[in-house]
């Protein structure tokens, strides 16, 4: 047995020294563990200890020969600054310290590090520009160098990039560079093959020389500021797998023969650009296209029938362009497709029997175009449908319209204002379906009818918009029963009563906690509340009661301060008298209370001046008196807050409120003025009769 524990003592003793990092690597190291903030360093500290092993160290790993090859320390939560000392491990190879809080600036040692193939330092905190310094090594081994999401400033140092001849892929976005793409990147680097540069201040022309990139599979440059045309020598690159440049300022003619020379294209991705031209019936050679981005640029012309030939295609954006034309002459027989926005250009006809076909479709938006008619009866059968945008056309028959989308189980956001002109809101009570839907709007069609029983049964409405019609009646008693509803707009209508307090007990507009309840995944499509404004999450929207421009009477109830999480009251324009409740000073989310031309009166709570978030205040047009609030926001609104209103007083106004000491000290005056003029009556009248008196006796 002792013999036997020796040999095992001996064995642990010659792996001990065997698996050994230098003194070297290990104090390389622990520099840069000193860098670190305390606390902040993701508990290294409780590994990385000195005289231990560094190849058995927390995020480093080692070769045979027990030399440092890698660190990884990614989304450690590690804050402080990156010590240039990790450049001593001369036997680095990936270096990962990414999804930190690593500020200052990126040591020159790493990027020109003699052994580091992978170098990731995304999403952090680093800052300035790349120095531009000539490697004495110009044979660089680093071949994958991700930056991105920082804040690195200035342009890309050539030098370096010259001498990066194994560089594959360089991800830089979501930072602030500036100045032209590098020219020179794939003359130096033969097999470099993915070009993110995403979300920068780049500027200039697209460089032609980025077509000698043989092995270019992606190139990202969207979210800057490019300018020109699409070079023709950029469609050499027949590699090209991603061809992303939306958000720039490119112009043009987009040149369909040269695009489709591309015939390995996944994504093509040219949106909010200035570019003109149309899609060319060669589309089809695009066999493997699975995204076509052409929103938000100049372009026109008809849709080639072509286009049903690309199969594989998945997402189609022709988003604000001038298309014209009937889309039934595209056959959309495409079973892979999942999202198509065909809004704000000419589209004529009526919607294509064959888009019932593609039965994977998520998201169709039809909305600012020129369809007529009825939506074909089997496009109820689209299962997977969740989003629905029709807005502003001309199609007709609500009801059928009604009866044929509750079939869309999976329908969540209906948007559908703008059409149905002067019809009927159907009323039938025993119309179901629609269980999962949170976002309906039927704004500006403008119906006729009441607030319609079957909406009672819609449980996970959150939005709910039937602004700009024609609709009568009183607010359903059901509506506080609709526990997710946040947004309320019925203004514009001829709806009548007092408010109910069933619309001070919306659980949703009550309690913060309950927002917790809302869905916090993205929208398939933004839904565009302006041109301008869009919404990609629904618990992005504010919590709004608009009951403007109705026939509302009687007074706005105390119990309207449940009410906090609202951020918009509009009651405006309606009968409403009575005096502002005290308690709607306690809606401290409040961004936007328009009570105007109404029939309000009493004076202004003064506690409003402590709603810090409101922007927009109008109590115009009512019977109010006395002090407007000043103080905070208050001192920012102009006087045409508060006209109509002659009575109201401040200093925005041209009615001037008398302070106390004024109004004090005047009563004093005509106090004063008053005792004067008894005296001079009393002491006048006895002198009077004192002369009298002497006169008389004088006589006698």
């Amino acid at each position: 047995m002792t013999f036997l524990g020796l040999v095992v003592l001996l064995l642990l003793t010659f792996a001990s020294l065997t698996s050994s990092c230098t003194e070297d690597e290990q104090s390389s190291l622990l520099d840069f563990l000193a860098q670190l903030s305390p606390g902040s360093d993701g508990n290294l500290r409780m590994s990385w200890m000195h005289g231990t092993d560094c190849c058995a160290w927390e995020g480093v790993t080692c070769r045979g020969d027990n030399t440092v090859m890698g660190v990884s320390l990614a989304s450690k939560g590690l804050t402080g600054s990156v010590s240039p000392s990790l450049g001593n491990l001369t036997g680095l190879m990936n270096l990962n310290l990414s999804h930190n809080s690593l500020h200052g600036i990126l040591p020159t040692e790493l990027v020109m590090h003699n052994s580091i193939a992978v170098l990731d330092v995304s999403f952090n905190h680093l800052t300035g520009p790349l120095k531009e310094l000539r490697p004495l090594n110009h044979n660089l081994p680093l071949q994958v160098l991700n930056i991105s999401s920082n804040f690195f400033t200035g342009q890309f140092p050539s030098t370096i990039w010259g001498a990066m001849k194994n560089l594959i892929a360089l991800n830089a976005s979501n930072n602030s560079f500036a100045g032209q793409i590098p020219a020179s990147i794939c003359k130096s680097s033969p097999s470099f093959s993915v070009l993110d540069l995403c979300y920068n201040k780049f500027s200039g022309n697209i460089p032609p020389e980025l077509g000698n990139c043989s092995m270019l599979r992606l190139i990202k440059v969207g979210h800057n500021d490019l300018s020109g045309a699409l070079p023709h020598e950029l469609f050499s690159a027949t590699s090209l797998e991603h061809l992303s440049f939306p958000n720039n300022g490119l112009q043009g003619v987009f040149d369909g023969s040269q695009v489709v020379k591309l015939n390995n294209l996944t994504v093509l991705d040219l949106g909010s650009n200035g570019l003109r031209g149309k899609i060319p019936d060669s589309i089809d050679r695009l066999r493997k296209l699975e995204e076509l981005h052409l929103d938000n640029n100049l372009m026109s012309g008809e849709l080639p029938s072509t286009l049903g030939n690309c199969s594989n295609i998945r997402y189609i954006n022709l988003r604000n362009n001038s298309f014209s034309g009937e889309l039934s002459k595209v056959n959309f027989t495409l079973l892979d497709l999942r999202t198509a926005d065909f809004s704000l250009n000419y589209f004529t006809g009526k919607v294509p029997e064959s888009i019932c076909l593609c039965s994977n479709l998520i998201a169709l938006r039809l909305a600012y175009n020129d369809f007529h008619g009825q939506l074909p009866p089997r496009i109820g059968n689209l299962r997977s449908l969740s989003f629905l945008s029709l807005t502003d056309n001309s199609f007709t028959n609500i009801t059928n319209v009604i009866q044929i989308l509750k079939s869309c189980k999976n329908l969540t956001t209906l948007v559908m204002g703008t059409n149905f002109n002067g019809e009927t809101m159907p009323q039938d009570e025993t119309i179901d379906g629609f269980e999962n839907l949170q976002i309906l709007t039927l704004d500006g069609c403008p119906l006729i009818g009441q607030i319609p029983p079957w909406l009672s049964k819609l449980k996970k409405l959150e939005v709910l918009d039937l602004s700009s019609n024609r609709l009568t009646g009183l607010i359903p008693s059901w509506i506080n029963r609709l526990e997710l509803l946040f947004f309320l707009d019925i203004s514009s209508n001829m709806i009548t009563g007092d408010i109910p307090m069933a619309l001070m007990e919306m659980p949703m507009l009550q309690y913060k906690k309950n927002s917790a309840k809302l869905d916090m995944k993205f929208l398939e499509l933004p839904v565009y509340w302006t041109q301008s404004h869009q919404y990609r999450m629904l618990n992005a929207f504010p919590s709004v009661l608009n009951l403007g421009n109705n026939r509302f009477t009687g007074t706005i109830p105390p119990e309207i301060g449940q009410l906090k999480m609202l951020n918009v009251i509009n009651f405006s324009s309606n009968g409403f008298s009575g005096e502002i409740p005290q308690e709607i000073c306690k809606l401290t989310n409040l961004q936007m209370l328009d009570l105007s031309n109404n029939h309000i009166t009493g004076e202004l709570p003064s506690a409003l001046s402590g709603l810090h978030f409101l922007s927009l205040f109008n109590v115009s047009n009512n019977e109010l008196e006395g002090p407007i609030p000043t103080g905070a926001q208050f001192d920012t609104f102009s006087n045409s807050s508060y006209g109509g209103n002659p009575n109201l007083c401040g200093a925005l106004l041209s009615n001037h409120c008398i302070s106390v000491s004024s109004h004090q000290s005047s009563i004093s005056q005509e106090h004063k003025l008053h005792h004067a003029l008894i005296y001079g009556f009393v002491f006048g009248g006895l002198a009077a009769l004192a002369l009298l008196a002497f006169f008389l006796i004088a006589k006698l």
